[in-house]
């Protein structure tokens, strides 16, 4: 989450004055997060988000997103309800800008994740890999490997010196995935953004799950890669903690086995994650409006988690 839009008290609520929830009485900009903007807003002492929708998402793939989150939630998933306004929209405007007002999720996401939260992890993601089997939509990954292969060129375009090694590392390692590319690996619908600020626990059990505009149809490995990357390393990506990787892959064979083929290929795909994570950074880091309320993320957290991985292999 984070804040591109400016929006004030005056905006908010006339906006809210579409929907049965009361008259808007304060707001706080959320500055986590790096892709849209987001809004706590307070209606009759209840809190909702409102959020913005910028930059990577198109308008004609928000259905998709919206009808996912609704569909998981009805299906008791842990997540946020999209919620219709007086008339039964879902989607609208603000500063013309597409926006949406969901449920509130209590819980904050964690830092150090424990033993028992990385078994809920587990769980969840394999919960979620079997509840999307019977979701009927599709949407294809639009951060692929040939979207970072352009965002990689367009970084190149920054003359600084600060990401040369960097992006000498990112060329090397974007030619060897081109070449080792897994195929005909089971697939369905994903999260693939389940970083510990998208899921939040309270008293140690999740208690939702946030952001899924990234959500597609792609390797159900995949997920679990970008979950390892984030959960089982420390110390800005220089530590691997083996504990918390066989944990949540345990509790997730629980639920869901892994193929063979699964299995073969999470190594390949662990190094695909943190590229994605990598050529975005330092993609954000070099782009963004410098009038942005957002934190930027460290690229070089996910330097030092490629380089682990060109060195191990976990299975």
């Amino acid at each position: 989450m984070a804040v591109f839009t400016k929006l004030i008290k005056e905006d908010i609520g006339k906006f809210v004055s579409d929907y049965s929830i009361g008259n808007l009485e304060s707001f706080e900009e959320i500055v986590d997060g790096i892709e849209n903007s987001n809004f706590k807003i307070f209606c009759n002492n209840k809190p909702y988000i409102l959020t913005i929708f910028e930059k990577r998402v198109t308008e004609e793939e928000l259905p998709f997103f919206i009808n996912l989150k609704n569909y998981l939630n009805k299906n008791n998933f842990k997540c946020p309800r999209a919620i219709s306004d007086k008339n039964g929209k879902i989607l609208k405007r603000i500063k013309n800008k597409r926006a949406v007002i969901i449920s509130f999720i209590e819980g904050k996401s964690i830092e150090k994740p424990n033993f028992k939260m990385c078994k809920e992890v587990g769980k969840m993601i394999a919960n979620l890999h079997n509840l999307t089997k019977n979701f009927d939509e599709k949407r294809d990954n639009s951060l692929d490997l040939k979207d970072w292969k352009e965002i990689y060129k367009k970084c190149l375009k920054d003359k600084s010196k600060e990401f040369e090694e960097t992006m000498n590392l990112l060329k090397s390692e974007i030619d060897y995935l081109e070449k080792n590319w897994p195929s005909n690996i089971p697939c369905g619908i994903i999260h693939a953004d389940l970083f510990r600020d998208n899921i939040f626990f309270k008293n140690e059990k999740i208690s939702g799950v946030i952001d899924f505009y990234f959500s597609c149809y792609y390797f159900y490995v995949y997920d679990i890669a970008i979950v390892i990357n984030d959960w089982c390393f420390s110390d800005n990506g220089q530590n691997f903690h083996k504990q918390n990787y066989l944990t949540i892959l345990a509790e997730y064979q629980k639920i869901r086995k892994l193929s063979d083929l699964e299995k073969k290929s999470l190594n390949i795909l662990l190094r695909a994650a943190a590229v994605r994570i990598l050529c975005t950074r330092v993609h954000d880091y070099i782009f963004h409006p410098s009038n942005a309320v957002v934190i930027k993320k460290d690229p070089f957290e996910y330097f030092n988690i490629l380089k682990w991985h060109q060195q191990n292999s976990i299975l």
